[in-house]
């Protein structure tokens, strides 16, 4: 042990202890809304808080199949009775009528001020004329029985007005008293949990409190009554995501390290060797979880998976290493390749360090994960294993193994012509394709296997639930005015459903009107001897006299003298539920949510003209809404991304162009080394574009994981100048590198994660490529006679 190890050995000794302090206080995530970005508008940032923490991130979507009707109901209403009892759920509805009577009682008080028809005129003599006239009217409609208990206090209809106005959405079969599917197949229910999207443990408790309140009330059913439950939405999706990539993440990172180590055992014929050779790998994803943590707080699980597969390139350093040391060489020797390391670690930090500028945290956590790993691993293997290795170590000679593959060299080199032209055709396919090489939208990305997707489309279908695609936000600093403002919109968006533009929409003020507009409608009525008045010229010739309406009066009388309407008396209806849902307090601002519904019926049946929204929001620019398409922004705002990341790798490349025009000084040593990485990387995407891939962001980063193992291999064989093949050890090393980087990076392939999956698919195959590629387009003399070493 000499004395400059004993420093070199206690300060990693340190720094692992801190990596494994830092590590324990990392927290760990797999939200998915890490590779969202940060958004640049304000449409993108209200797209990316509704995807982590709205509505929609909240609704759960419920099916119970199986059994017959009766069971099917009774399970429904026994299920969602337990979990209106669990605190983990702020709403849950069936089709029960649990909250009817309150419904009722609340509209039939307060309908002056909610109403949308009150209005002075509508109390002056004409006005109290036409309205009794409907209400007589419809005596003879079905309605008939309800209007005649209604009508001694209720003569110009407001209740059957609110009714209407707040039925008008699509809604669900009923069977046997609850909601069921079209086909009466299934029972269903909704459910919302009081947990934010972004609150994935809450999320996974409130599910696995359903499947086990399920299962509960399934076991008291007959032994013949086999049913299943079904559940969907956002919520589910992302805890099945959480826990696929858990999954995959160590799965994966156990099959590439066993691999990797067979491999590793294979090539040492050395357990110490095997050990020795993973310190780097070890100290530099301890360095990247750290690096991550301290720079983000939070560290991705799909960053974390990626980190695993550092071994493929990380161990390269301890392979290069241990396969030209030995007994018989000395320090100079097997030293001789670490300016060609040092250079291929600064073409990485190049090519990740683009990565750090990306507006996606993901992306950006991959990328100070790559730097600050593989710089620390460098580290390690340069500085402490040498000192790590016992006297006299020394692996199985691969020298004659070498001197074959000197031979495959030359003989590659042959085929340089060949290749050359399969990377231009792949080049020209790329190009002729340009349009189709990139996927732009954002559900790429997911993780949700089509046949989830297919269950929540039908379960979405038969409850009449809103897809939340289109919406109108609009904001405020305190809630009345956030309501008074989705009142101005409402007027515009009613004038839609009524030219059959749109099916409907909600807002929370058709619930909780704002008090200046509640106000405005208990002006418009007139005190009780001005409307008894009116009332007896209205009714001259009806078949109601006035004597008949005393209660109308003295419900005039009672609601002239009301407080306003407030959100607290809301308590125990459906319509508390309803105003919590779309209106929201997020930081010092109030946001009024406005889903639209496409119409069922007609020239515009299940869709929507976002023209014809926009112009009639212009008529509200008083209220400063915002209409938002949430699947085209997703697909906009990852486009705009997709678009920055290229442009930052673009950058990345050109660093690198830049540090070896530095390092080589000779413009065509650096076009020899970057021409095998130019050629990878076009085969490759040309592969995936006739594989029928579309290249994501992920595959972005693919492709500099092949520029930056890549650049290992080309500058080996760039060398001093190319003039010579490498020595045998050197090639032999190479080789042995390349099998664990497609090893390391291959198994992803297998993922059925797409960010994990995209990564694989194009490193693994692309590692390979540069290799030949650069033993192709190398400048080497003819191979030596066997046994005679290489100079």
């Amino acid at each position: 042990m000499t004395r400059r190890f004993v420093p070199a050995l206690l300060l990693w000794l340190a720094f692992v202890a801190a990596c494994v302090a830092v590590v324990s206080q990392t927290r760990f995530t797999a939200d998915l809304s890490a590779f969202l970005p940060e958004a640049p508008t304000a449409e993108q940032r209200v797209l990316v808080e509704q995807l982590r923490d709205g509505m929609v991130s909240r609704l759960l979507l419920v099916g119970i199949e199986g059994g017959d009707a009766a069971q099917r109901a009774q399970l429904s209403r026994d299920l969602a009775g337990k979990l209106r009892a669990d605190a983990a759920f702020s709403m849950v509805a069936n089709g029960e009528p649990i909250h009817r009577e309150r419904d009722h009682a609340l509209l039939f008080t307060h309908r002056y001020v909610l109403s949308p028809a009150v209005s002075a005129e509508r109390f002056t003599a004409t006005g109290l004329r036409q309205a009794i006239a409907e209400s007589v009217d419809l005596l003879a409609s079905p309605l008939g029985m309800l209007t005649k208990t209604l009508l001694p206090r209720d003569p110009t209809g407001e209740l059957l007005q609110l009714l209407e106005r707040l039925d008008g959405g699509a809604r669900p079969a009923m069977q046997e008293g609850v909601w069921a599917s079209r086909d009466g197949k299934r029972a269903l229910l909704l459910a919302q949990t009081r947990a934010s999207g972004s609150d994935l443990d809450g999320q996974q408790a409130a599910i696995a409190s359903l499947r086990n309140a399920f299962a509960g009330e399934a076991s008291k059913l007959p032994s013949g009554a086999d049913v299943k439950l079904l559940i969907s939405g956002a919520a589910v999706f992302a805890v099945d995501s959480r826990s696929t990539i858990e999954g995959e993440v160590t799965r994966l990172a156990l099959v590439s390290t066993a691999i990797i180590a067979a491999l590793l055992l294979f090539i040492y014929r050395s357990p110490t060797a095997l050990v020795l050779g993973l310190l780097p790998v070890v100290s530099g994803a301890l360095a990247g979880i750290v690096a991550v943590s301290l720079g983000f707080g939070v560290m991705h699980g799909v960053t974390l998976g990626f980190g695993t597969t550092l071994i493929g390139e990380a161990v390269d350093y301890a392979i290069y290493l241990f396969v030209q040391s030995g007994p018989m060489k000395g320090g100079d020797e097997r030293n001789a390749f670490w300016p060609t390391i040092r250079l291929g670690v600064m073409t990485s930090i190049c090519g990740f360090g683009a990565l750090m500028f990306s507006g996606f945290p993901g992306l950006a956590q991959l990328g100070l994960y790559s730097i600050a790993g593989l710089i620390v691993a460098a580290l390690v293997t340069r500085y402490l294993l040498p000192h790590l290795l016992p006297a006299g170590f020394a692996i199985r000679d691969v020298t004659p193994f070498g001197l074959r593959l000197q031979r495959v060299v030359v003989a590659v080199g042959r085929l340089r012509w060949f290749l050359a032209g399969l990377a231009a055709l792949a080049g020209a396919l790329v190009f002729a394709q340009h349009d189709r090489v990139w996927n732009h939208e954002l559900g790429a990305l997911s993780p949700v296997p089509p046949e989830a997707q297919a269950v929540d489309a039908a379960l979405r279908s038969d409850l009449g639930a809103p897809d939340l695609r289109y919406m109108i936000v609009v904001r405020a600093a305190d809630a009345d005015t956030t309501l008074q403002r989705a009142e101005s919109v409402s007027t515009q968006l009613q004038a839609l459903v009524d030219a059959g533009e749109i099916g409907g929409f909600e807002s929370p003020s058709l619930y909780l009107p704002s008090q200046g507009r509640q106000l405005e409608r208990r002006a418009a009525l007139p005190d009780p001897r001005e409307l008894r008045e009116r009332l007896a010229a209205a009714t001259a010739g009806l078949p109601l006299p006035a004597g008949r309406l005393a209660p109308f009066l003295d419900d005039i009388s009672a609601a002239r003298a009301r407080a306003p309407l407030t959100r607290a008396d809301l308590d125990g209806t459906s319509f508390a539920m309803a105003v919590d849902s779309l209106l929201l307090r997020q930081g010092e601002q109030w946001t009024a949510l406005l889903p639209l519904r496409a119409p069922a019926a007609g020239g515009h049946a299940k869709e929507i003209d976002p023209a014809a929204v926009r112009r009639a929001l212009d008529r509200a620019a008083d209220a400063s809404p915002m209409f938002i398409d949430m699947k085209g922004e997703s697909g906009r705002l990852y486009a705009g991304y997709l678009r920055e990341a290229i442009m930052l790798s673009l950058a990345g490349v050109a660093a690198i162009v830049a540090l070896l025009a530095v390092a080589l000084r000779s413009p065509r040593r650096v076009m020899r080394v970057l021409l095998p990485l130019a050629a990878a990387v076009l085969t490759v995407v040309a592969g995936l574009v006739l594989a029928g891939v579309a290249l994501t962001i992920l595959h972005l980063v693919g492709l500099l994981l092949i520029v930056a193992v890549g650049s290992n291999y080309a500058l080996f064989f760039d060398g001093r100048g190319g003039n010579a093949p490498p020595p045998p050890a050197t090639l032999a090393s190479m080789l042995f590198a390349n099998l664990t980087t497609v090893a390391g990076f291959g198994v992803l392939a297998f993922s059925s994660v797409p960010v994990l999956q995209a990564i694989g698919g194009t490193v693994g195959p692309g590692a390979l490529l540069a290799l030949v590629f650069a033993a192709a387009f190398a400048r080497t003399s003819p191979c030596p006679v066997a046994g005679t070493p290489a100079r």
